[in-house]
């Protein structure tokens, strides 16, 4: 008679901090495993705002000086997402990655913990109705990015991607907005700033 008995699997990574995570080194129930992953919440796909621009007189000071300044860089861009074979565990800073903030980069290129203001970004339209403002911060790196290419954290599950997609496979213009310390802040902890107005087209 042939006992198949799953009681544990051992984690080696951490996936977004949604799994359990042994303090001990011991393997992690399974039912523990399925029960986090079930709460993983993933980013609702989006088709609003694909081609829209924020509006000039919206932008501030710093925003419009990026948008008129020489860009630092230009990078192919490319799209990861967390869950069904994407990104797992946190970045290369340890940081939890953040939709729509988090950027994958060559540090031989663009600098880790660079703050980085990618115009075509601006206005975007995020899956939560909110508009995008232009930062983005280097904060991982991966073994497929060599020279100027970057990758865009979206979110979790495919469809997180769709409120960037009219940017994958584009070659973005980036601007150095400095450095920042720590991680990448969260989208609730955005400075105090007038609210960007969208484009009438």
């Amino acid at each position: 008679m042939r006992v198949l008995a799953v009681a544990f699997i051992a984690l080696s990574v951490s996936t977004l901090g949604v799994f359990p995570q042994p303090a001990s080194g011991e393997p992690v129930a399974y039912t523990a495993v399925i029960a986090a992953e079930a709460s993983n919440v993933e980013t609702p796909a989006t088709t609003n705002g694909s081609d829209e621009a924020a509006s000039a007189d919206a932008l501030t000071a710093e925003q419009a000086e990026h948008m008129a300044g020489d860009p630092d860089w230009r990078a192919s861009a490319r799209l990861y997402h967390a869950g069904g074979g994407g990104a797992t565990g946190n970045d290369s800073l340890g940081c939890r990655p953040i939709a729509m903030r988090t950027v994958a980069v060559d540090p031989r290129v663009i600098p880790r913990r660079t703050k980085l203001f990618i115009r075509e970004t601006v206005g975007l339209r995020l899956a939560d109705g909110s508009i995008h403002d232009g930062y983005w911060y280097a904060s991982d790196t991966g073994g497929a990015i060599k020279g100027a290419k970057i990758d865009l954290y979206t979110g979790h599950g495919r469809g997180s991607m769709s409120q960037a997609q009219r940017l994958n496979m584009r070659t973005l213009t980036i601007a150095d907005a400095g450095r920042f310390d720590g991680c990448p802040p969260a989208w609730n902890d955005r400075p105090a700033a007038a609210p960007m107005q969208m484009a009438s087209n």
